[in-house]
C-alpha cells in the first residue's frame, strides 16, 4: 500500500540484536573510573543496602579511595594501542563478527554502566528500522545483579517510548550444550598442546553476597551446574574440577569457597600444576586478567605452586562466536 505523500519517513521491519556487557571506564583517569564506579555501585541490584545509608558510605568513603586504586589496576590490563579496556574491545569485536554471521540482522553492543549506554543503542537500532530486538546479556549464569539489572535498564528506556519495539531477552546459557562444548573444547585444545599435566582444573566465578542464595537468586546453583556438566564433558571427576568464587567486596559473607583462599591452599595439598577458567565471564576484563591471571597466579606460586595456566574467556574466538551464533539462532527463532 502506498503511503500518503505527507507521511513521515519511518524505518521499520528490521530485526536487531543488542549484546550487553557489564561496563568499563572510558579511560584510565581516576575521574573516569569514579564516574563508572558511582553508576555501578549505586545500582540497587548490585548493592542491597538502604539507599540513604549506602549513599553516605559510597560518596563519603568508597568513591574517595577506590577510584585511584581501580585506575592503577586497569592500567595493568589496558589495551594502549586502541586506548580502551579489554571488555569493551572484545564486546565490540563480538558484535562485529556476529553481524558478519547474520547479514540480515543489525547487531550492536552496549554497556550496562558507562558507554555506549543501553538507551543510546536501543534508540540507534530503532532509528535503523528495528521493530524487533533481541537483547543478549553477556552473562552465562543468571543473577539479579547482572541479567536482571540489564533488563531493568532496557525496560526503563522502553517506558519513555511511544512506539516500543517487540522485545526478547536471551535466556541464560549456563547449561546449554553449545556453551559446555565450547568450554570443553577450549580446555582439551590447551591440554593437548601443554607439556604439563594439570592435577586440577579450577573454575572461578564472580562472587555474590551469600544472602543472595537464601533470597532466591539462582546464580550459585547455575554455576554449580555449569561446573558439573563441564566435568562430565571432560570425563573428569567432581574432585578434579573445583568451583570457587572471586571478587568479594565488603565485610559480609559471600559465596564460598573463595578463589584466593583455595589458590593459597592447593599447593600444600599436592597440586603443583593448575589450570584456571573463568566461565562466568563472556569476555576478558579486570576480574579475569588482573585479579586471576596476575594476582591469583601470584598467590598460587607464592604458596608453592609451580605452574598456573589461565585460559582466556571465549571472547571473539571461533569457539566464542560459534556459541553466540547458536544463542542468537535459538533465541531469535521465527524472526530470522
Amino acid at each position: 500500500m502506498t503511503r500518503p505523500s505527507d507521511h513521515p519517513t519511518i524505518e521499520s521491519g528490521r530485526t536487531g540484536v543488542l549484546l550487553v556487557n557489564l561496563g568499563t571506564p572510558d579511560d584510565l583517569s581516576p575521574k573516569s573510573v569514579r564516574r563508572y564506579l558511582k553508576e555501578f555501585l549505586f545500582d540497587p541490584r548490585v548493592v542491597e543496602i538502604p539507599r540513604v545509608v549506602w549513599w553516605f558510605v559510597l560518596n563519603g568513603i568508597i568513591l574517595n579511595t577506590r577510584p585511584k586504586k581501580s585506575a592503577a589496576a586497569y592500567a595493568k590490563i589496558w589495551l594502549k594501542d586502541v586506548n580502551e579496556s579489554p571488555l569493551r574491545y572484545y564486546t565490540r569485536a563480538q558484535a562485529e563478527k556476529l553481524a558478519g554471521l547474520f547479514p540480515d540482522l543489525i547487531v550492536d553492543y552496549a554497556m550496562r554502566y558507562g558507554n555506549p549506554s543501553i538507551a543510546s543503542r536501543l534508540a540507534a537500532l530503532q532509528q535503523q528500522g528495528c521493530d524487533r530486538i533481541l537483547i543478549v546479556p553477556l552473562y552465562p549464569q543468571y543473577s539479579a545483579t547482572t541479567t536482571a539489572s540489564v533488563q531493568d535498564a532496557v525496560f526503563d528506556h522502553l517506558k519513555t517510548l511511544r512506539w516500543q519495539p517487540t522485545l526478547r531477552i536471551a535466556h541464560p546459557w549456563y547449561d546449554q550444550p553449545a556453551y559446555i562444548e565450547a568450554l570443553a573444547a577450549q580446555v582439551a585444545d590447551f591440554q593437548m598442546r601443554s607439556p604439563l599435566k594439570h592435577e586440577k582444573i579450577l573454575l572461578s566465578f564472580h562472587g555474590l553476597p551469600k544472602q543472595s542464595l537464601s533470597k532466591g537468586d539462582p546464580y550459585y546453583c547455575q554455576c554449580q551446574k555449569t561446573g558439573r556438566l563441564l566435568a562430565e564433558k571432560l570425563g573428569k571427576s567432581p574432585e578434579d574440577v573445583l568451583i570457587t568464587f572471586q571478587s568479594r567486596f565488603g565485610p559480609a559473607k559471600w559465596l564460598e569457597p573463595y578463589t584466593v583462599d583455595v589458590l593459597g591452599q592447593l599447593p600444600a595439598q599436592g597440586v603443583k600444576n593448575l589450570l584456571i577458567l573463568t566461565p562466568g565471564f563472556a569476555t576478558d576484563c579486570l576480574e579475569t586478567l588482573e585479579e586471576i591471571a596476575m594476582e591469583g597466579v601470584e598467590v598460587f606460586k607464592d604458596a608453592g605452586g609451580e605452574q598456573c595456566d589461565v585460559l582466556p574467556c571465549l571472547n571473539d574466538s571461533t569457539l566464542g562466536m560459534t556459541l553466540l551464533q547458536d544463542i542468537v539462532t535459538r533465541e531469535a527463532s521465527g524472526w530470522l
